[in-house]
């Protein structure tokens, strides 16, 4: 009970439920990653701070979570992705490069980086980010199926494995310290 005669939500005494997103993971100090983030999980988002949301799929954002960003001077940057399914439908390389330009700039952080499920356009984007961390390709693509699960896509894990980072410019005043 708190002072009010009423229980906590969660029984901590925060008052507040805090619900992550779906697939929510922190993949970096001042990055991390979701599935599609609903209002159920706008008090968690609210504690992170975020500055920048990194939305990765072509459909308008919905109106509650638009209001919520406003509200909470949180900027949304869209790279409308399609996702990478056979047989005629690629990531495009130029789209996952423009997102990791943006992820690598330290002005933009916080961040959350979210498709639909936090599974497959997410991974492309945080394995790409992994090759310019220099990981190697087997963790890359380990960490890649851990969050796909049933449904890790061979095209993805090409798509990661073939992505040229030398392509990849920032800069370099605002890299993050983890860089």
């Amino acid at each position: 009970m708190n002072g009010s005669g009423k229980a906590d939500a969660g029984g901590y005494g925060g008052g507040e439920l805090l619900i992550p997103p779906l697939n929510f993971a922190m993949v970096t100090p001042g990055v991390y990653r979701s599935g599609y983030p609903n209002s159920k999980n706008h008090a968690f988002l609210k504690k992170l701070r975020l500055k920048t949301i990194i939305y990765l799929c072509p459909e308008d954002y919905m109106a509650v979570n638009v209001q919520f960003m406003q509200s909470n001077s949180i900027r949304v940057l869209q790279f409308g992705i399609q996702g990478n399914k056979e047989p005629f439908v690629d990531i495009p390389e130029d789209a996952i490069r423009d997102a990791l330009q943006a992820l690598l700039d330290v002005r933009n952080h916080p961040t959350l980086i979210h498709c639909n499920k936090g599974k497959h356009r997410t991974g492309c984007l945080v394995g790409t980010l992994r090759k310019v961390q220099r990981w190697s390709l087997t963790s890359t693509i380990d960490e890649y199926r851990r969050f796909a699960g049933l449904k890790v896509r061979a095209l993805d894990q090409q798509f990661i494995e073939l992505f040229d980072t030398r392509k990849v410019m920032y800069d370099r005043r605002y890299k993050p310290s983890w860089l």
